[in-house]
């Protein structure tokens, strides 16, 4: 599923082998897409990516370990700056195998209760395109300004963000202008100070909608069913 142009850009991402030679880094990895894109299970891989459980294991391995993760910043840091930022935030509903993973443990779930059950929140920070630039996972009651706030310090630089009324807190502003970053956000109406913003530049917020609806359309996040770290 992965060409060799495609391999040698994500390549070096990848942890160097120790001892044995590794299984071809390129099927194992086509075979984990082909798995998560058709909502497959890993033994109902076809035997032409390997053995299942050697696809699972990696997948498992290079999850914990961030490769996903600084894939993710890399390609999407090579696009070029962006003048415009965008953030929201998606409820999904936890699978019920990942009820268990509502008790603590060595990998934290990141699961909540709102919406009348388990739920988790995946935000998303995206370019002015929207392009996906930085995920990140929380317990679904959880205020969305204040996970945005864990995620302010790793924003790209630019010259404004764009977020809806729930975004809307005086702390969460102050911090972005501490940035650099001119907040494009419409106040709550019941707001004691009514922050003025650009109206016209909200219009393009609709991107980042666009953005979820791709995601769901490809099934890829329509349920959460793992830990937080594979999940994300």
């Amino acid at each position: 599923m992965l060409t060799p142009e495609q391999m040698r850009r994500i390549e070096p991402y990848f942890p160097l082998s120790h001892g044995m030679p590794r299984v071809d880094v390129c099927r194992v990895l086509s075979g984990i897409a082909l798995v998560i894109r058709n909502g497959l299970r890993w033994r109902d891989s076809p035997s032409d990516y390997g053995p299942d459980k050697t696809i699972d294991n990696r997948f498992i391995r290079w999850s914990r370990l961030g490769v996903f993760n600084r894939i993710l910043a890399e390609l999407a840091a090579q696009g070029g700056e962006t003048d415009n930022l965008m953030i929201d935030a998606t409820h999904l509903k936890v699978h019920r195998t990942a009820a268990r993973l509502l008790k603590k443990g060595l990998y934290p779930g990141c699961i909540g209760r709102s919406r009348g059950g388990l739920t988790t929140k995946l935000q998303v920070v995206c370019d002015g395109k929207g392009r996906p630039r930085l995920l990140h996972l929380s317990e679904g009651q959880a205020n969305d300004y204040k996970t945005a706030a864990a995620a302010i310090e790793d924003l790209p630089a630019a010259k404004s963000l764009l977020a809806d009324r729930a975004y809307s807190s005086a702390a969460f502003r102050q911090a972005l202008v501490e940035r650099g970053i001119t907040p494009c956000i419409p106040p709550h109406a019941k707001h004691r100070v009514q922050h003025s913003y650009d109206s016209v530049l909200y219009r393009q917020r609709h991107r980042i909608e666009n953005m979820f609806a791709r995601l769901k359309e490809a099934r890829i996040h329509t349920s959460y069913d793992q830990c937080a770290h594979t999940f994300l």
